[in-house]
């Protein structure tokens, strides 16, 4: 499956593994040598701690390895000049479900970019997918657990995401 990601996302995730791995992972491994110097480790809270904080920054470098190196980078500021009115990677979208009066906003990037305070939701995240391809104006079919929700697209622009 494709990793579209923004540029800007592509940049924090590299950012992140830089800092993993230059910064934060070379002062856990000196912690953990000097824990291990102390004699039994069984009962070193310093050293045990340290091993499994280790496993976890490995974990995550890993997954960031993965991530960057899947990534398809989508330059948003291509997207600006598309038509403001179809919904792409990268667009805001205004909605109301037809079940609510309140509108709704998200902002459609790549799955290493969800932030759920923001509003920022997955390209592959179902609402996503109902909205993809669709023109201000027409009506998205949001296929749910409670059943089919229309959506009634409001708006959509392309803006510089933070």
């Amino acid at each position: 499956m494709k990793n579209y990601i923004s540029l800007i996302g592509l940049e924090k995730l590299q950012k992140e593994l830089k800092s993993l791995l230059t910064i934060e992972r070379p002062k856990v491994v000196d912690v953990v040598s000097w824990a291990a110097s102390n004699g039994d480790r069984s009962e070193n809270g310093d050293y045990i701690y340290g091993k499994k904080k280790l496993r976890q920054m490995d974990s995550r470098i890993r997954y960031l390895t993965k991530s960057i190196k899947m990534a398809e980078p989508v330059d948003l500021e291509k997207n600006k000049h598309k038509n403001e009115e179809k919904i792409y990677f990268g667009a805001s979208v205004w909605f109301r479900r037809s079940n609510d009066s309140k509108i709704e906003k998200i902002v459609i990037l790549g799955k290493d970019e969800i932030n759920y305070e923001k509003k920022h939701v997955s390209w592959i995240s179902p609402v996503s997918k109902a909205l993809l391809g669709k023109k201000k104006g027409e009506t998205a079919i949001l296929i749910a657990p409670e059943g089919e929700i229309e959506l009634k697209i409001v708006k959509v622009a392309y803006n510089v995401i933070e």
